[in-house]
C-alpha cells in the first residue's frame, strides 16, 4: 500500500512493495555495527527496507576486502551471505536506510533526489580502526525512487564492481565492493535483464549534495550538523582550527582535488560528475557511464546522455571547481556572521583549488615520465609529451607504459603507437636530456615508471565482453581472469597481452550507460 513518510517537512509518496524493515527476519553474522549517521543525523534519512528477491545467489565475494573490514568471509561466502547481501535478511545490529540528498545533474538542481535504489545497512569499523558504510545498490524502492523501480541489472553491478576494484588497485581513492549477488528476479530497461544486488563499501555517503538538500531548504542548523559530523568522521583536525567550517571545507576541496588529479593521470572518466557524486570523504563514486581513454583525446565523451560533454575528460578539473563552489554556498552562514565575509573566505579558499589541483596532477605526470626532482619547465614538458600523443592518436595507457622500453633501448614500442613517429621523435630529444639532471641510472628509471604506469586498465572492449559473457551467457569465468588481471594493474605477464591492447581505432565510438 502507498506510505506517506514525512522527512524535515519534505512529504514523500511510495509504493511498497515490501515492508522488510519491519518484518524481515534478522540474520546473524559478525557485522559489528556502530551506526553513527542513524544515531546522529536523524531527519537526514528514512527507515527503510530492501525488497524481497525470490533467488539470492551469491555470485562473486570479496574475501580480500571481507578480510581487510574484520568480517568472516567462512560465514558470509554462503547462501546465508546471499541472503544478507540481497536485502532478504537483516544482519543483526544494522539499521537499514535510505538517505536524503539532492543534487546538481549537468548543471541543473534537483532538489530531491536521495538514495532511489541504494541502502546504508550501517557501519562497521575495520581493523585499522577506520569507519566504512555497508550500502546494499539495487534492493528496490525507496521514498527516493522518483517512479524508478530501484533495482539494478547484473551488468551495471559487475561493471562497477570490476572498475572499483582496479581503481583501488591503482591507488585512486575510491568505494569499493564486497559483493556481488543475483536475485533470481528480472529488471526491465530496453530489455528484460537478470537482476543483481552490489553491495559497497565506502568512507561514507556523504555527499555535496547532501548539504545542498538541507541548504536549499534553509535548514541551517542540520547543515552545521551535517558539517559537525563530517568533520569528526573524515576531517578531525578541522576540529582544532580558529574557523572549523572554513577548515573543513579545505580539506574536502584538498581531497577532491587530489582524485581528480589522480583521475587525470590514469585516464580516467568519469561520465557523472554531479554534486551528487562528489563525496566529502573523496572517494570516487558512481561507476555507472565511466570509462578509460583509449586514444588520446582530451574532448573524449563516453556518457550517452552527455550531449554537450561537460563532464569530458578535460572539463573534469573545472568542474571539480563549479563542484565545490556548490558545497561553498551551503557552508556560508556557518562560515561568519557577516555573508559578505563568509563569502571572501569561501571565495580565497575556493580558488585555490586550481592550484591544488594542477600540482596534485603535476607531481603525478612528473613520476610517469620518470622525473623525480621538480624544475620550472616540467608542465610544458608534460603537455607537449600529451599534445604529441592527441596528434599522433597514441594510447593513453600504453604511451606511459612504453615509455619505459625506450630507457632500456626498445623504442620501437612506443613509437609504434604513433600515427607518424615523428612527432614522438622530436618530445623523446628533449625528454632524455631532461632525464639526464636526474643522475638516476636508466635501468632504476625504467623500474620507477613501471611502477606508477599500469599495463592493465579495465580496456572499454574487454570489460563489454566480460560483461555479456555474465548477463547473456551466465559465464562469470572471464569476468574474474580480467578481475585477476586489472587488480595487478603493474604486473606484466606473458600471455595476457589481449588485456593490455586497445580496442579497435576504426568502430563506432565507444558510449556508456547509466544503467537506471
Amino acid at each position: 500500500m502507498d506510505k506517506i513518510l514525512l522527512l524535515n517537512d519534505v512529504v514523500f509518496i511510495v509504493t511498497s512493495q515490501a515492508d522488510n524493515f519491519e518484518t524481515g527476519a534478522s540474520a546473524p553474522a559478525n557485522f559489528e555495527f556502530d551506526n553513527s549517521f542513524a544515531r546522529e543525523l536523524e531527519g537526514c534519512y528514512v527507515p527503510w527496507g530492501a525488497e524481497k528477491v525470490s533467488e539470492p545467489r551469491l555470485l562473486i565475494f570479496n574475501c580480500e576486502l571481507a578480510a581487510e573490514l574484520g568480517l568472516d568471509a567462512c560465514a558470509l561466502e554462503t547462501p546465508l551471505g546471499a541472503e544478507i547481501f540481497s536485502g532478504n535478511r537483516i544482519p543483526n545490529g544494522a539499521k537499514p536506510l535510505a538517505q536524503a540528498y539532492a543534487g546538481h545533474q549537468f548543471g541543473s538542481f534537483s532538489p530531491k533526489l536521495g538514495d532511489g535504489r541504494a541502502l546504508l545497512l550501517g557501519e562497521i569499523v575495520d581493523t585499522c580502526g577506520k569507519r566504512h558504510d555497508i550500502q546494499l545498490k539495487g534492493s528496490g524502492r525507496t521514498p527516493f525512487s522518483r517512479g524508478g523501480d530501484g533495482k539494478a541489472g547484473l551488468g551495471p553491478v559487475l561493471r562497477e564492481y570490476l572498475i572499483g576494484e582496479a581503481m583501488h588497485a591503482l591507488g585512486v581513492p575510491t568505494t569499493r565492493a564486497l559483493a556481488a549477488v543475483t536475485t533470481g528476479d528480472q529488471v526491465f530497461r530496453e530489455t528484460a535483464l537478470p537482476g543483481a544486488v552490489l553491495t559497497r563499501i565506502a568512507a561514507s555517503h556523504l555527499r555535496v549534495g547532501t548539504f545542498q538538500f538541507f541548504a536549499a531548504r534553509g535548514e541551517t542548523e542540520i547543515v552545521r550538523q551535517l558539517a559537525d559530523y563530517a568533520i569528526a568522521r573524515h576531517y578531525p583536525k578541522a576540529r582544532d582550527a580558529d574557523n572549523p567550517y572554513l577548515a573543513f571545507f579545505v580539506a574536502v576541496a584538498r581531497a577532491q582535488a587530489l582524485l581528480v588529479a589522480e583521475w587525470m593521470s590514469i585516464g580516467f572518466i568519469h561520465g557523472v560528475m554531479n554534486t551528487d557524486n562528489t563525496t566529502i570523504s573523496g572517494e570516487t563514486i558512481d561507476y555507472g557511464p565511466c570509462a578509460f581513454m583509449d586514444v588520446y583525446d582530451p574532448d573524449t565523451v563516453f556518457s550517452s546522455i552527455d550531449l554537450q560533454g561537460r563532464y569530458a575528460y578535460a572539463n573534469q578539473p573545472s568542474i571539480l571547481t563549479w563542484n565545490l563552489a556548490r558545497l561553498a554556498e551551503t557552508l556560508i552562514a556557518l562560515i561568519d556572521p557577516n555573508k559578505d565575509r563568509a563569502v571572501e573566505l569561501l571565495t580565497d579558499s575556493a580558488n585555490e583549488v586550481s592550484s591544488l589541483f594542477v600540482d596534485a596532477w603535476l607531481a603525478r605526470m612528473r613520476v610517469k615520465i620518470g622525473l623525480n626532482s621538480p624544475e620550472d619547465n616540467d608542465v610544458k614538458l608534460i603537455n607537449r609529451l600529451l599534445d604529441a600523443m592527441h596528434q599522433g592518436k597514441a594510447d593513453f595507457t600504453l604511451t606511459f607504459r612504453r615509455l619505459s622500453d625506450v630507457l632500456r633501448g626498445n623504442g620501437k614500442s612506443v613509437r609504434a603507437l604513433f600515427e607518424d613517429p615523428a612527432v614522438f621523435d622530436a618530445w623523446e630529444s628533449d625528454w632524455r636530456i631532461r632525464l639526464g639532471r636526474e643522475k638516476v641510472s636508466a635501468r632504476d628509471c625504467a623500474g620507477s615508471m613501471d611502477q606508477v604506469n599500469p599495463i592493465y586498465i579495465p580496456r572499454n572492449h574487454k570489460v563489454e565482453e566480460v560483461l555479456a559473457a555474465a548477463v547473456d551467457n551466465g559465464n562469470i569465468s572471464e569476468f574474474q581472469d580480467m578481475l585477476s588481471v586489472v587488480t595487478r594493474p603493474f604486473n606484466e605477464v606473458s600471455g595476457r597481452e589481449g588485456y593490455a591492447e586497445p580496442g579497435d581505432k576504426t568502430a563506432v565510438p565507444y558510449q556508456t550507460f547509466c544503467g537506471t
